[in-house]
């Protein structure tokens, strides 16, 4: 169990974090939509869905249903897996692993011992074949073990899923869970940190910080730049 200083300290690592590499990367990339190069508008779709969300089909409108749909869902879910493989390993208490295909090592805070950990992102985010590339880093760190004389026992292999409850795993999660050690969401961050609030309280920090940037602004301000080039440029795809 982690001690209060040490909680609050990675805490506030964590936020800075998330503000400074999350955060800014996406209002970075907010700030570039301001022109329609910047997406494939498809002229029936970007109509019909500025009268579903707004009651009409203005330049403004249309702006809203093309940057809604990039930056809140594809932009920033896009780098989120990357990023907080880096997070964990640079943040909190894991490390680069040096084993091919493992994206961590750290040190079980509830039995003590060694895990060697694939991360992912959420419950759904595997497929088929993801399910083989996982077994096969996991039997070559097996392989290693034997060759180097390591203790290395069955659930030393680790799939740490960043968020999630385990009734939302995915036929893909549940064949590896038949293998090996898979942890999601409350109970993944419960092994990492010793502490049963972490996850829900690192979940807080994360949301903090877009209470305390000038998203709205931006985007607000992105949104009047789209808008003027829709006006400009929208009769050529259709869109006015």
């Amino acid at each position: 169990m982690i001690t209060k200083k040490r909680k609050k300290e990675l805490l506030d690592k964590s936020k800075n974090f998330f503000k400074e590499v999350i955060a800014k990367n996406h209002l970075d990339n907010t700030k570039k939509l301001t022109t329609l190069n910047q997406f494939k508008v498809n002229p029936f779709l970007a109509n019909y869905l500025a009268n579903f969300l707004t009651g009409d089909s203005s330049p403004e409108s249309i702006a809203r249903v093309l940057i809604y749909g990039r930056v809140l869902a594809t932009s920033i879910n896009t780098s989120f897996g990357t990023n907080m493989q880096k997070f964990c390993s640079e943040v909190l208490s894991g490390r680069g692993s040096v084993a091919s295909g493992i994206d961590l090592e750290y040190i079980d805070a509830l039995d003590g011992r060694k895990k060697y950990c694939q991360v992912k992102v959420g419950p759904q985010t595997i497929n088929k074949d993801d399910v083989k590339t996982i077994t096969d880093h996991f039997s070559q760190v097996r392989r290693l073990a034997r060759t180097n004389n390591l203790a290395l026992q069955h659930d030393d292999l680790v799939v740490g899923i960043l968020y999630g409850e385990e009734n939302e795993l995915s036929q893909n999660y549940k064949k590896l869970a038949n293998n090996f050690v898979v942890l999601s969401g409350k109970s993944f961050w419960l092994h990492f940190t010793g502490d049963s609030k972490f996850y829900i309280e690192l979940v807080k920090v994360f949301a903090e910080v877009a209470e305390e940037s000038d998203a709205r602004k931006v985007l607000n301000k992105t949104i009047k730049a789209l808008a003027r080039d829709i006006r400009e440029k929208g009769d050529f795809v259709g869109l006015i």
